[in-house]
């Protein structure tokens, strides 16, 4: 087998640049490998960590694991706002993608997912700094996509009737 070879702290703004470009040309494998590189050499790089759940979220609807490990990667971020934002962006990605994969069979699955987004990005525009409307635009565009899909729905509940004896 082949090892791993590390890339130099020097070229780490340069394979940042990098990983958005093949994310960019929908290339979110290798994206995700860049990320991968850049940690191993400056772990806590917060700009890599966002572009590795990104390209994460861009997988969702191909690796059964890329939902997973986007919201872990999220929880690495340093910022309040980084992490609730960017899990909302894997919940919002995963819902849509399960949609759209599954239609109407998986309403509640897709509505329970859109509200939980929802809440995140509701935490994130708490955190959020002055100007900072990325999670209201995300927010408006979850809303507009439960407003389209109405068939979207929370899970019926159960309710237990009381037993009636003679």
């Amino acid at each position: 087998m082949f090892a791993l070879k590390p890339i130099s702290r020097e070229s780490v703004s340069g394979a940042l640049a990098k990983a958005e470009r093949y994310r960019l040309l929908n290339e979110p494998n290798e994206a995700e490998s860049i990320c991968h590189d850049i940690l191993e050499v400056e772990p806590d790089n917060q700009q890599a960590l966002i572009s590795l759940v990104l390209a994460m979220t861009d997988q969702i609807s191909e690796d059964p694991h890329a939902f997973t490990n986007a919201l872990a990667t999220s929880g690495r971020l340093g910022a309040v706002y980084d992490r609730a934002y960017y899990a909302g962006i894997a919940w919002e990605r995963r819902a849509k993608a399960y949609y759209y994969r599954r239609g109407q069979a998986a309403s509640h699955y897709v509505y329970e997912w859109m509200m939980e987004a929802l809440r995140l990005f509701e935490q994130a525009e708490r955190h959020g700094a002055p100007g900072n409307d990325d999670a209201v635009l995300r927010w408006n565009t979850c809303v507009r996509f439960l407003s389209r899909h109405q068939e979207l729905a929370p899970s019926a509940e159960e309710v237990s009737e009381p037993i009636i004896s003679e």
